[in-house]
């Protein structure tokens, strides 16, 4: 699931396709709560067609609705957050405990929510970690996958924070999701 850019879901497909996650499992589909997301088109030239569930100009209820009744339908072994801003209702995490995976640019010990890069960059740090988690009721609080260090040392701008931090991301995430998809 995606809203903007679609940075961790193109590795994720391409590591679906050549990397770590090649013969473990299958993209069954994407979807976004923005019609116009840059991962879109990613998505389509991956041959994956995706599905938009607008959440903008409806109510939270009325789009939650509509997002479990899509989800039942599609009854995934796993639904992977890949840049996904909404929070996802209770709901849905309940008819999908510890299947709903999100990854998180903070040590989710440290830092909860939006802007983990900023804050690692606003607060200096000279390393900052990226969690992999699976989603429950708080934000971010869900039970650790596992952490990588990201190294910041030499960082000068907010753009180095973020492309280091991407980087590492993009291949944690599949190497956290093999490990789950190999139990």
């Amino acid at each position: 699931m995606i809203s903007g850019r679609g940075s961790n879901m193109k590795a994720i497909l391409e590591n679906t396709e050549l990397g770590t996650l090649k013969g473990i499992c299958k993209v069954e589909a994407i979807l976004s709560n923005k019609k116009d997301a840059k991962g879109l088109e990613i998505a389509r030239n991956f041959g994956v067609q995706p599905i938009v569930i607008e959440s903008k100009g409806k109510k939270r209820k009325t789009y939650n609705s509509l997002l479990l009744e899509y989800l039942q339908k599609l009854n995934p072994d796993y639904i992977i957050l890949a840049g996904y801003m909404k929070i996802i209702s209770p709901e849905i995490i309940e008819e999908f405990s510890n299947r709903i995976i999100n990854i998180h640019p903070a040590d989710t010990d440290l830092h909860q929510g939006l802007h983990g890069y900023e804050w690692a960059f606003e607060n200096s740090l000279k390393s900052t970690k990226i969690t992999v988690h699976y989603v429950d009721e708080g934000l971010d609080t869900g039970i650790v996958i596992g952490k990588r260090e990201v190294d910041l040392s030499d960082c000068e701008t907010l753009a180095e924070v973020e492309k280091k931090g991407l980087k590492i991301e993009h291949q944690f995430y599949s190497e956290c999701l093999r490990k789950i998809f190999n139990r």
